[in-house]
């Protein structure tokens, strides 16, 4: 099995960080939950400069 290294929260689309005063907070739109830049699910969709990164390698 091939592991991608872009396949992490932090590079998907339903991927949304916001700043509060309390800190960073990471929120994943598709799945309705907090998140962590380096968590992986199989929900991933990368987002487009991630995709043409990993065309790039190809």
């Amino acid at each position: 099995m091939n592991k991608n290294k872009y396949h992490c929260c932090a590079t998907c689309i339903n991927f949304k960080p916001e700043k509060t005063d309390q800190g960073m907070r990471y929120h994943c739109v598709r799945l309705g939950y907090e998140t962590k830049p380096d968590y992986q699910f199989n929900c991933w969709e990368p987002k487009p400069h991630v995709v043409e990164l990993m065309n790039k390698e190809k």
